[in-house]
């Protein structure tokens, strides 16, 4: 994948497909800015990248301040002067998983806030930067929750669905600016989302991967790599799409 020096920033990095995509564009020769509301997990990360001879920074940002946000972009636009690449991955599920009649206000707020209004501040920040320099490419990380049901997860559902519609708007309103947009849709993977799931009962794993042809989770370095490949040149025509990453759960 051709990402050698380009600038790329990833909100949520601290951890799970955030952190493999980090060590990922490491390795591939780009400058990552490691970002997580976490910054001791941001820095692990960072020192990760670096003892594998890659280059990285940590900036401490909780992406549903706009202020953090603009900050975020400010620095990195001032250490390395332009930003190539954003990986919108930063995001929560509820605490409660409850039909809709019952989902709590509590839950609502705090995953709207972070995955769907998160994701709207960083791609409008960083839109403005790109449109200034002249080219960008923008990776949201959805989910298959944002392309079709899913019960008892009203709030992330619809936030999901909400980024996979961003997506393709702003894919629409940019392209001629040399501006790609494009989103990633993972299916059940390890990850601290799908702990969280897998501990509301015993044989959770085993009804899930009923649904997967492919009988097994996914991996964050999977995930890792179709964004990688998104926000590569090696995918340069392609803008407005979402990549199913799911085993074939959606068939």
């Amino acid at each position: 994948m051709n990402l050698k020096d380009k600038v790329v920033v990833i909100t949520g990095a601290g951890s799970g497909i955030g952190a493999a995509a980090a060590q990922l564009f490491g390795m591939q020769g780009a400058t990552v800015v490691v970002s997580d509301i976490n910054l001791e997990n941001a820095q692990q990360v960072v020192e990760e990248i670096t003892a594998a001879g890659g280059k990285a920074i940590a900036i401490k940002t909780d992406v549903t301040k706009f202020e953090e946000v603009e900050r975020l972009v400010t620095d990195t636009v001032k250490a390395h002067d332009r930003l190539d690449v954003i990986v919108n991955n930063a995001g929560i599920g509820g605490a409660n998983q409850k039909k809709t009649a019952e989902h709590t206000h509590e839950d609502w707020h705090n995953v709207i806030a972070v995955n769907q209004t998160g994701v709207f501040y960083c791609m409008q920040v960083a839109l403005r930067q790109m449109t200034k320099q002249g080219h960008g490419n923008i990776v949201n990380v959805a989910s298959l929750a944002g392309l079709k049901a899913s019960g008892n997860n009203l709030s992330y559902s619809a936030s999901k669905f909400a980024v996979v519609g961003m997506t393709k708007s702003a894919a629409l309103e940019y392209g001629h600016k040399n501006i790609r947009v494009n989103a990633v849709c993972p299916g059940y993977t390890h990850s601290a989302l799908l702990d969280q799931l897998l501990s509301t009962r015993d044989d959770m794993g085993d009804i899930l991967k009923r649904y997967i042809p492919m009988r097994r989770f996914g991996e964050a370095n999977e995930i890792a790599e179709g964004i990688c490949w998104l926000a590569s040149d090696n995918s340069k025509f392609v803008t407005g799409q979402t990549l199913t990453l799911d085993g074939g759960t959606s068939l």
